[in-house]
């Protein structure tokens, strides 16, 4: 065994060894700066409505909505629109605007450190993208939050005694509700974030967090499944794991079976989340996606042993890829599916904030 050494080569290697080290921490410095640096997002951004609230009053019941601001321009003074004026450099500012045909809120904090979070209600509470952000602002997270309207929702809403939902559900829950509304939520993913990245609010390269409540929640699997917009950190809160899973809810809720056809079993195999184990991961030079799934235990739409079932077979997936830790399936005791109830929302905040915060 050879046991020679050059003092001078060692000298060397030494110094080439902290400079690396020096090199690398000043660009995380650099980084971390240049994330924390006010972002041209707003400013860039065509906004129907501009609000500002002060981060230390910003909790559920203090949030104000975009539309109610209204600012009256000094006498005088050149009458600008709310979007145009600029908050004080330590408010939350939340802007209303339309993301490649998606309503949107955004949520901007004073300082930003981290790539943005896209947010999906469900089909009930919290039911639209203003109802979200009430429940869930994330304030904590100093990262852009963009919360979007579902299709067939809010804005997009079908007339009602035309098409309603109620119809639709009659009509064909899969192929009518679930497929419209949760997968084509999923597929407008990419636009959403191309109109983004062209209005400075997600830099090239970037991988943004994901969040979804229960269909929002499905959505944002399927998203993850197919593995065409950037996405390291995800959330799901009270998902169902696919078609069957929010058949199931469905046949619970109404006492009536679901009627399968062909159509709806394709659909079930495609949207079915515990046979896409590997497309969920998405094992990137051998680190998958930071997953939690979170489930309400005392959800009695979404059973919790379909997200139980779903951990079972992403585990194995995390394990190989010796990151376990970077899946989690939390099961609450007390938490329903209405996670917005005042008892369980603070829960569903932390553990959702401590989430991003950790691996986004």
């Amino acid at each position: 065994m050879l046991h020679y050494c050059d003092k001078n080569v060692t000298a060397k290697l030494a110094e080439s060894t902290w400079y690396a080290l020096f090199l690398a921490g000043a660009m995380l410095v650099a980084a971390t700066a240049a994330r924390a640096e006010p972002s041209p997002c707003a400013s860039n951004l065509r906004a129907e409505s501009s609000s500002a609230t002060d981060p230390s009053t910003a909790g559920a019941a203090a949030q104000t909505r975009a539309s109610q601001t209204q600012m009256a321009a000094a006498p005088g003074a050149t009458d600008r629109g709310p979007a145009d004026r600029q908050p004080p450099p330590d408010t939350v500012r939340t802007v209303s605007t339309v993301l490649a045909g998606v309503p949107a809120i955004l949520r901007i904090p004073p300082t930003i450190q981290k790539p943005p979070i896209v947010l999906w209600h469900g089909l009930g509470p919290p039911s639209s993208e203003a109802e979200l952000m009430k429940d869930l602002s994330l304030d904590d997270v100093p990262a852009v939050k963009i919360y979007l309207g579902l299709p067939l929702f809010g804005a997009r809403a079908p007339v009602a005694g035309t098409d309603s939902l109620a119809q639709r559900q009659a009509q064909d829950y899969a192929t009518r509700i679930f497929a419209p509304i949760v997968v084509g939520a999923a597929n407008e993913l990419p636009a959403v974030l191309n109109e983004m990245r062209k209005s400075g609010c997600l830099r090239a390269g970037e991988k943004i967090g994901l969040f979804g409540f229960s269909a929002g929640g499905t959505a944002a699997l399927i998203a993850l499944m197919d593995n065409k917009a950037p996405i390291s950190v995800a959330v799901t809160v009270n998902a169902p794991s696919g078609l069957r899973s929010a058949v199931g809810a469905l046949e619970r809720a109404t006492k009536q079976p679901y009627a399968w056809s062909d159509a709806s079993l394709r659909l079930a195999e495609r949207s079915d989340a515990t046979l896409h184990a590997t497309q969920i991961a998405a094992t990137a030079a051998g680190q998958p996606r930071a997953l939690l799934l979170f489930q309400g235990a005392d959800d009695n739409m979404i059973s919790p042993a379909d997200t139980v079932s779903l951990d079972r077979s992403l585990r194995p997936v995390y394990q190989h890829s010796h990151d376990p830790h970077r899946l989690q399936l939390t099961v609450a005791p007390g938490v329903s599916h209405d996670w917005a109830d005042p008892k369980t929302v603070g829960q569903v905040r932390s553990a959702v904030a401590d989430w991003f915060n950790r691996y986004l």
